[in-house]
């Protein structure tokens, strides 16, 4: 059976654009305003390398580490606010009753995914899962999915699919040679998701849900 690696940011958990929020925030904080959209376009990346992408290396030089404080902390007073996606335990149910292993991938600080494993009540189900002290570059940096693969005991004789939300999450399962299924949750198009290299595209996690045979996880 399959490994599947669950992405738990915008995937799992609607937290995309409270994130884009937060970021925004934090920017502006430093007298840096920023089109929120255009914010948007890289949550899922990594919020070492968001600051960079966002303005340019003097910024990061300069006041790097202070944006990424002040959106940490603008974000937990989000974070109660945030809900799970329909449907995102029940799939993580489904692919354990169709014997695969599961493991929540993220790269946030281990407050966030506690926060998240206790919403989805899945500490007793997945197998395992990942957060920021298990990478050294973030995505689309492979080092995430690699990371998820190597708590799923990934011995190079079975399959593995990533389920994301963002180009980021399909880059980075990409470069770690890992096939993603994607869903527009996240707040990406279709055809964004497509052109990174998703191998199918659904609406929500409840319909990945429904027409889960029709896909590797199946």
């Amino acid at each position: 059976m399959a490994i599947a690696i669950l992405d738990i940011d915008g995937t799992l958990v609607d937290t995309n654009y409270h994130h884009a929020v937060a970021w925004y925030r934090a920017f502006r904080q430093n007298g840096i305003v920023l089109p929120l959209w255009q914010i948007h376009r890289h949550i899922g990346m990594g919020g070492d390398q968001v600051v960079t992408a966002l303005t340019d290396e003097a910024t990061e030089d300069e006041k790097g580490d202070e944006i990424r404080d002040a959106e940490k902390a603008l974000y937990m007073v989000f974070i109660e606010e945030v809900e799970p996606m329909e449907g995102s335990r029940e799939l993580i149910e489904d692919l354990k009753e169709r014997g695969h292993t599961v493991v929540l991938a993220s790269s946030a600080k281990e407050s966030e995914v506690d926060h998240y494993l206790d919403q989805l009540d899945a500490r007793e189900l997945a197998d395992d899962w990942t957060m920021s002290d298990d990478v050294e570059e973030t995505k689309p940096e492979p080092d995430l999915v690699k990371a998820a693969l190597e708590k799923a005991g990934h011995d190079g004789d079975e399959d593995a699919v990533m389920v994301g939300d963002t180009p980021w999450d399909v880059e980075a399962a990409k470069r770690a040679g890992v096939e993603t299924i994607a869903v527009l949750t996240g707040g990406f198009s279709r055809q964004e998701l497509e052109k990174a290299g998703a191998v199918a595209v659904f609406e929500s996690v409840a319909e990945l849900r429904e027409r889960l045979g029709e896909t590797a996880l199946g």
